[in-house]
């Protein structure tokens, strides 16, 4: 009876402890959300105090806005250039550093140098250097697509935009891996040796399978900061040129702000929300069960 008791206090008590976190997460993410698909479901202007349901007919709207289809067209693919070349640049530079390179303390310190400046400060930084700079190496080296400004060319603003993002993005990445790479047993590298494994078959059957959560968590952060992207986008292109580089981000910004109709522009957040959830939750299920434990 006194054990049932006490297990009852413990779990009032565990309750009780819970609930500051539990309201604090009701109010700020719970009620926003709500809260935004309802006046998703509305014509609101951002402003008035007045504003009518429209049910679904912003979301009908949507599904026949080449605008939009275009801007999601352009963010999954730059969200996918941007899951690649972090992973494979940060995973490269924490297998680098995790071979006892002399100075170790030091490049793990310079790498994450740029996780701590301003999103915006980076981009114009990055639109300077693309205006100024890129055009006088391409001069030097004679390649004629370096010689005027990239960010002017529909092609080529993408991969501007890309560079700059990849350079701030694979800071945090890096120092993940580097710490699953010191969680993979020295035994079983000493055991694949014995058994004459090559450098590859060793990633393959024995670093990668340890990597598999720190893989799961970099591609979470690093899709939903694709598809969101927007601080790069505003601050080096601004969406151009002709909307070439226009995000979901951006428009959301652009049909808010510039053209007042916030009704919409949460529609298209709802949209965005949705495509990070269902990806989210499939890489969740494919990874699922294939960790490596010791």
């Amino acid at each position: 009876m006194k054990k049932k008791f006490l297990l009852r206090e413990d779990t009032l008590t565990d309750f009780i402890i819970t609930l500051p976190g539990l309201f604090l997460y009701t109010l700020l993410f719970m009620v926003p959300v709500v809260m935004g698909f309802f006046y998703s479901l509305t014509d609101w202007n951002g402003i008035s105090k007045k504003f009518n349901i429209v049910g679904f007919a912003n979301y009908a709207a949507l599904m026949k806005d080449t605008r939009f289809a275009g801007t999601v067209r352009f963010t999954v693919y730059y969200t996918v250039l941007l899951i690649i070349g972090v992973v494979v640049i940060s995973l490269t530079t924490a297998l680098v550093l995790n071979s006892r390179i002399k100075g170790g303390n030091f490049f793990r310190a310079v790498f994450f140098f740029p996780a701590v400046l301003s999103l915006m400060t980076v981009g114009l930084i990055f639109k300077e250097l693309y205006y100024r700079g890129l055009p006088l190496v391409g001069e030097w080296l004679n390649i004629p697509a370096l010689q005027t400004n990239i960010l002017a060319n529909e092609d080529l603003a993408i991969y501007g935009i890309l560079f700059a993002n990849i350079w701030t993005a694979c800071a945090i990445p890096t120092l993940l891996f580097y710490a699953g790479l010191k969680n993979v047993p020295a035994d079983l590298y000493e055991a694949a040796d014995i058994d004459g494994a090559t450098a590859f078959q060793k990633f393959r059957r024995i670093t990668l399978p340890f990597l598999i959560p720190t893989f799961s968590m970099v591609f979470i952060l690093q899709l939903k900061s694709g598809l969101s992207v927007f601080d790069y986008v505003l601050s080096i292109t601004g969406g151009g040129p002709g909307g070439a580089t226009e995000s979901i981000g951006t428009i959301i910004y652009n049909t808010a702000f510039t053209d007042r109709r916030f009704g919409y522009a949460t529609a298209e957040s709802v949209v965005l929300f949705l495509i990070i959830a269902v990806i989210s939750l499939i890489q969740v299920r494919m990874t699922r069960g294939k960790e490596v434990t010791v």
